[in-house]
């Protein structure tokens, strides 16, 4: 029996992996999401409505009204191009929400259905509404990519055993909360997966450049959001192989290699 099911489990795993196998729009990239996508969403919703009930929106309303304006005309252009190219139905059941927090630490991220948090210790470094969007471009691209998914099949089966994500919440409570926090950007994490991650931030400099400038924001300002970036990090950036982002000059190298493809989305 025992080597009945030592030769059943690769099996198994070999099947999950063809049939939850999809593919990143616009960049073609093959990805595994093992989680349906409205148990995703639905966990999504409850962990963000936690997150913001338990922190301070910003009271600066100039700029909760920038980030919630960037937000939802990247949202519209993003709607918009998929509706064209008949890719509505990847966004079915998004709910999207754009929301300045006051914290100092240097960050934004985004859960899936398009929940997207901006921290104000950022905005010093985005500078003006073209770096803004930059970054919420970004993180609105990790939303359309699945990357959440993504992240979360891959600590499903690497950390719990392939555990469905509600069996997951239900009898390893606190574990799963920590991935969940840790592969969303809001907690910190190192792990075996960071070659996935950085895969991931990529891609997400890529798509976020074209969406930026679907919704009418120059995506030639996002080489000097992320210099400035590189300057505020200098003195503290891990080497790239600890790093769940590119290093600073592969970053930027990237970003310029894919500029001429963002600015064919572009109309002033």
């Amino acid at each position: 029996m025992k080597y009945l099911i030592s030769f059943l489990i690769p099996v198994i795993i070999s099947s999950i992996l063809v049939i939850s196998c999809s593919t990143v729009a616009i960049t073609g990239r093959n990805q595994l999401n093992i989680i349906p996508d409205s148990e995703m969403l639905t966990t999504s919703f409850q962990q963000y409505g936690e997150f913001i009930n338990n922190n301070k929106l910003s009271s600066q309303n100039n700029n909760s009204n920038m980030v919630k304006r960037i937000g939802t005309n990247i949202q519209y252009a993003v709607q918009k191009y998929f509706a064209k190219h008949n890719m509505s139905d990847r966004l079915n059941g998004y709910n999207w929400e754009f929301n300045l927090v006051e914290n100092d630490e240097v960050n934004a991220w985004c859960m899936p259905g398009g929940k997207v948090v901006v921290y104000t210790g950022i905005l010093p470094v985005t500078h003006d509404e073209n770096g803004l969007a930059v970054v919420m471009g970004h993180e609105i691209a990790h939303a359309v990519a699945e990357h959440g998914n993504e992240r979360m099949s891959q600590m499903l089966l690497t950390q719990l055993g392939g555990m469905a994500l509600s069996e997951a919440l239900s009898s390893e409570t606190q574990k799963t909360s920590d991935l969940w926090l840790g592969v969303f950007g809001v907690g910190v994490q190192v792990g075996v997966l960071l070659p996935y991650s950085r895969t991931h931030e990529s891609e997400a400099d890529r798509l976020g450049m074209i969406f930026m400038a679907l919704a009418g924001y120059n995506p030639n300002k996002a080489a000097a959001f992320w210099k400035r970036m590189a300057a505020q990090n200098k003195s503290q950036a891990p080497p790239e192989f600890l790093s769940t982002h590119p290093s600073d000059n592969t970053r930027i190298n990237d970003i310029m290699n894919n500029l001429p493809e963002a600015m064919s989305y572009y109309k002033k």
